[in-house]
């Protein structure tokens, strides 16, 4: 079964907020409020791949500690 849009969005806050480490929560759920609406559902795919990822290996790529991996970097066109 696809899941509806606005469920994915829901359900990706909610997984924003809900991280190991408090900075990841603060650093993704903002990002999340202001930023999932607009985003394309290939976007969101992206997103939820992401948040699969260990958020020690996140913060590090957030604060530019470790290189981001390709998949995950972001080219403005």
């Amino acid at each position: 079964m696809t899941e509806l849009h606005e469920h994915k969005i829901k359900r990706l806050k909610m997984r924003s907020m809900r991280r190991g480490i408090k900075e990841m929560d603060l650093i993704l759920s903002y990002f999340a409020d202001q930023t999932l609406k607009k985003m394309s559902d290939d976007q969101l795919v992206a997103y939820d791949q992401l948040l699969e990822e260990n958020d020690h290996d996140l913060y590090s790529w957030v604060t530019g500690t470790a290189v981001t991996p390709p998949e995950f970097t972001v080219v403005d066109r």
